[in-house]
Order: structure tokens, then sequence, then C-alpha cells
């Protein structure tokens, strides 16, 4: 008894490590065990935490361009009100309310980076259109990944380290032991989520920095084009913690890259030229901003890098799909005779309902984008193979990516399909508005697809170290999708009539602005600058060979400083609290520590952001701003950074 009592309380030896010949990984939960899993508890709170946690994704999301995963705070979320309702045996009912609460961060990385740019491009997008190609693109994802589960998270355990997954396995399996992180994430959810609240609804210190605060900073800007910018949030500032140095650099050397050398290189020998690259550019160079440098050129380079990364993983990538598709076949034809012998840990819904379940999928978005967006037979036959295609191919990618770095690079997969479909329908007979429409949609449907396989992957490796069983995952994930996809499609229709996402004050929504960008000249016979994505194309493959992440060098270089300066940022408080102490164990708590606070920061800003976005949209207007708000801000920004570090290193081992 104290024996299994031990297996239910901790990790085993070798969950991390590559396997030995003939062992065998036995979860916390073994697999002739009946844990609790599927409750009405589990179900209705998982699907509180979606609709919590999209409403503030999908707001910070358009804010910075970057979304937080929301597994880690869900699962210390669970983990806390079970320990404070004294609840037993809850490990199983945490996974399934993680599992379908993390839908939330998913499905709106799958919405913002594209659907926006419906609204950019001067076009509307029903709530309909943005439930439906948010719900059906996640559906296609969860189906088409089933099959490469096996693979994933049992046939190569120990060799992929799947960060994330890690991280919210550990809150889960500590979570059964000690009861103070709830507390410590809802404090610090308080601090960040009052800070910014302070910043969008009062503006009693500004939300950016730049060196345009000093007269010297100016002259630099108008002379030469350099010019340094910081964003104070809180939450930006956490998301830059939990990404790291290593990638919050390489992020950052992107964005120096474009700021710091190229507009600066681009305006000395394009002086007094307007070098026609974009639609409408009118302004000499020697006339123009920083900004409207890198906004007009400067950010082509880094999509065409995304795009080529998108490239690399899917040819990285062709191994591990022909062997899952040939598990997939082998499971579909042995179905009869090895049902019975699978185990509880290893049972997945079968391949007749994933067969049937994307076949269905498959034809209810064909009538969606033929009686919703094309109204074309022919069109819409070319726009479903181009989802299906697409999505089948780049599932592995998205999974891949989460499983080594934790980073899903969908939005780099989605812009190369955004280019694809759009030469595509162009050939096909459409073009302009309606192009445009569909593009986006179709985009919408194919990003949000392979960004939930490369997020539920992560929840499939957690059951399978705790021992939960896959099919109830993925059975309930369908569920948690339903509920993101609507509260997005509800958030993001208030944001747009709130703030925009163009003009003076709008969310700056850098994707679906990237997105807009490549679809618009493309649709309407424009000014595309392919020569421009050629060098973010070929500078890509050079980072390649060298080997830094092209994908994280190129997001650097187009989406804008001031929230890239905040990870770089975010990342050394990372470093600087996790290497004070010679004793390794007391920099692993205060790591984790600073892990729960960045989280607090993270899920408080963002909720905070929502809040006031409502209070907006309902009329309310308290913003005032004043002479001294920028300089406030500087002593705004390094009090909240000297509090993050003050309370992670109050870190202690046990």
């Amino acid at each position: 008894m104290e024996q299994e009592e031990q297996k239910l309380n901790s990790l085993p030896e070798n969950a991390y490590r590559e396997l030995k010949p003939g062992e065998k990984y036995k979860p916390m939960m073994p697999a002739n065990s009946k844990p609790k899993e599927v409750t009405l508890y589990s179900v209705v709170f998982g699907i509180i935490m979606a609709v919590v946690f999209s409403a503030a994704a999908a707001y910070l999301g358009l804010k910075v361009g970057q979304v937080f995963e929301a597994a880690i705070p869900i699962a210390i979320i669970a983990v806390g009100v079970g320990n404070l309702a004294k609840k037993n045996n809850m490990l199983g009912q945490n996974v399934i309310i993680q599992s379908i609460g993390a839908s939330s961060g998913v499905i709106v990385a799958g919405a913002i980076f594209t659907l926006p740019a419906l609204y950019i491009l001067g076009l509307e997008a029903e709530f309909y259109q943005i439930f439906l190609s948010s719900l059906l693109g996640g559906l296609l994802g969860i189906l088409m990944l089933i099959p490469f589960r096996k693979y994933f998270v049992k046939d190569m355990h120990g060799k992929y380290p799947f960060p994330e997954a890690t991280a919210t396995t550990e809150v889960l399996v500590s979570g059964e032991k000690k009861g103070n992180q709830a507390k410590l994430l809802a404090i610090s959810g308080l601090v960040g989520g009052l800070y910014d609240f302070f910043i969008s609804t009062f503006g009693w210190w500004t939300e950016n920095i730049s060196t345009r605060i000093v007269g010297w900073g100016e002259l630099l800007a108008e002379k030469l084009k350099l010019v340094f910018k910081v964003n104070t949030g809180a939450a930006v500032l956490g998301l830059g913690y939990i990404i790291g140095l290593k990638y919050a650099a390489i992020i950052c050397a992107g964005s120096f890259a474009v700021w710091f050398v190229l507009i600066p290189f681009i305006s000395y020998f394009g002086d007094g030229q307007t070098i026609a690259v974009g639609e409408g550019i009118t302004t000499l160079l020697r006339d123009m901003s920083p900004e409207e440098i890198f906004r007009n050129y400067a950010r082509h380079i880094g999509i065409g890098g995304i795009a080529m990364a998108g490239i690399i993983g899917i040819i990285r990538s062709s191994k591990i799909i022909r062997q899952a598709v040939g598990l997939a076949v082998n499971e579909l034809k042995g179905k009869k005779t090895a049902e019975e012998t699978v185990e509880r840990t290893q049972k997945d819904l079968t391949m007749k309902f994933i067969m049937i379940g994307i076949l269905a999928t498959l034809v209810t978005t064909f009538l969606f984008f033929q009686f919703g967006v094309l109204g074309n037979w022919f069109q819409t036959v070319v726009a479903i193979l181009i989802v299906f295609v697409i999505s089948f191919l780049f599932t592995t990618v998205a999974a891949n990516a989460i499983a080594i770095v934790g980073t899903n690079p969908v939005s780099g997969m989605t812009l190369m399909t955004l280019i694809l479909a759009s030469l595509v329908l162009v050939s096909a007979g459409l073009s302009g508005t309606n192009g445009m429409m569909a593009a986006m949609v179709i985009g919408g449907v194919v990003c949000t697809a392979l960004s939930m396989a490369g997020g539920f992957i992560t929840d499939l490796k957690i059951g399978y170290w705790l021992g939960t069983t896959p099919a109830k995952q993925e059975t309930w994930k369908f569920l948690g999708t339903a509920v993101s996809a609507a509260t997005v499609a509800g958030v993001m229709i208030i944001l747009n009539k709130t703030y925009g996402f163009t003009g003076e004050g709008a969310l700056v929504a850098p994707q679906a602005n990237a997105m807009a960008a490549v679809i618009k000249p493309l649709m309407e016979g424009g000014a595309t600058p392919w020569m421009l994505y050629f060098a973010g194309a070929a500078l890509a493959l050079i980072l390649t060979m060298i080997g830094v992440p092209a994908l994280a060098f190129a997001l650097g270089m187009f989406i804008p400083l001031e929230l890239n300066t905040p990870l770089l940022v975010g990342g050394l408080v990372s470093w600087f609290v996790s290497t004070r102490s010679k004793d390794e164990a007391v920099n692993k708590a205060r790591r984790d520590r600073g892990t729960l606070i960045a989280s607090g920061f993270i899920a408080g800003g963002a909720l905070m952001g929502v809040i006031s976005a409502i209070l907006k949209y309902a009329g309310a207007d308290w913003y005032r701003a004043w002479s001294g708000a920028e300089w406030l801000a500087v002593v705004m920004y390094i009090v909240i950074i000297g509090y993050f570090i003050w309370d992670a290193l109050r870190g202690k081992k046990e």
C-alpha cells in the first residue's frame, strides 16, 4: 500500500529519460487503475477556464502578437481550487480540466493571427464566420493529430523534451503535495492586473516608452532613423520570463537587426527615393519615420523568413509523417484483434471514428465555404483541397515544434498557406474583395487546425506521463474547442468595436497585419515585394545552416520593436533570479517561483485588459494622458521589474 501511494505522488524515475531496451514506462496512475477523470466538476471547471482564458488570451494576443500558453496557469488554478476545497483523487480530473481549458490558447492563436486581417482590409467578419472558422479548424487539428499521438508521446519517449508539458506536469504533481501555489498566482495576478489596468484604463503612465522622451533621442530618430522602444506592461514582462533568455534574445536579435541595421541602411542608401515596394507609398524615404520604413519595407523580409522556416519544418518532418501514417494504417487493419489488448493509458478514439470525423468536418467546412464565403462550387473545391493538404502536411511540423522547443510556429506556416492559397485562388478566377475574404477565412481554418495540433500534443503528453485515458482527453477536447471558438468570436467583435486594429490607439494585431500586407497585393494585382520575401527566405536558410532558430529570429523581424524588447527584459530577469545562488536547488526553486509570478502577471494583465476593453465598450472614459506620463512609466517599469526579482528570489528549496 505504501509503495502504491508513492506511485500516486511522484513521477517515475524514467519519466524524462530514454528507456533502456525492454524497459517500460509506468505512469503515476497505472494502466490497471480506474482514476476519476471525467466528472461534472472537471467538465464544468474546464469550461469556465476555457471561457476566461479565451477572453484573456485574445486580448493579449491582439495587443502584443504573442499568445500565452494557458496550460500552466489553468493547471495551477485547478490544483489550488481542488486543495482549497479539500477534494481527493484530483490528478485525473485536473488533467481533464487543464485539457478542456487549454483549448483557449490554441483556438485564440488560430483566430487572432488571421481573422482580424478582415477588419484591417476593410471587410466585415460576422460572428458565425469567426466561430465556424475557429471551430472547424480546431476539430480538424484534433482529428488529424490523434494518429500521431503514439509516435510523439510513446515511441519518442525521452527523445523530445516537451518543455511546456513538463512544466504543466510538474505543477499537477507538486499540487498533490502542497497548496500555496494558487495563493502566489493570485497575488501576482492582482499586482500585474492592477498595474496594467492603471495603464490601459486611467493612463497614469504610458504603455510604451522610447528614446524620443529626450531631445537627443528625437534627433536620432529624425536624422539617423534610430529609435529604441519598450512596452511597459506587466503581462509582456511575464511572457518574456516564461519564454526564457535564449529565445527572447533570438527574437530580439531579429528585431535589432531590423531596427538598428536595416532601417538606417535603407534610409541612408535610399535617401530621396520612394522605392515602390508596397501599395500607396508616396512619401520619400528621408521624410519617413523609422516606423514607416519598418512597416513599408523591412517587415517584409521577416515575412519571407517565417515562410521559409515553415518549409524547412515540413522537410525535416517528412519521415515522421510517413511513420505516423503507417502506424495509423496498421492500427486500422488490425483494429478488431488488437483493441481488446490495448491498455487504458494507450486507448485512443478508434480510427473509424477519426476518419468519419475528418470526413464530416471537411464536408461541413466545404458547405461553410460554399454558402458562407465563396458561393462558387469550383472555387470551393479548390479551397477545401488547400485546407486538407496543408493541414495534413503541417500537423507534424506544429507537433514537432512544440515537442522540441515548446513554441508553435503557426504564424509562419499560416503565412505560407495564405501565399499559396492566394496564388491558387487567383488562378481559379478569384480576386479582389471576395478573394481576400476567402483567403483569410481559409487561412483561419488552417491556422487554427495547426495551432490545435501543436497545443493538443502537449495535453496528450501530460496525460501519458500521469496515466490518464487518451480517448477521454480526445473526446472532451471537442467541447473545449467549441466553447473557446464561441468566446473568441465574441471577444474579437467587442475589441474591434472598442479599439479597432488600424489607426491611432488600435490593437497592434501584428500577425494579422502581416497577413493583410501579404494578401492585399496578391488579390488586387498590386506590387508584391517578392524580392524582400526572397531575402528573408535566404536569411532563414543561412540561419538554419549555422544553427540559429530561423523562426524565432524572423518573428522578431516583423513584430514591432516595443513588443520584443520587454521579452528580452523578462528573459534577463529569468536568467538573473536563477543564477544568483551556488546551490542549484535554490536556483531551481527561485526559477519555479518566478514562473508562477510570471503566469500571474500574464493572466492578471490580460484579464484586466479585457475588463478595460469592456468598460470602454460600455462608454466609460477614464483615460487621462498628462505630460509626465512617459517619465512616470520609466519609474513604474523599474518598480515592477524590481518587485518581480524580489519576489522570485524569495523562493526556497524544499
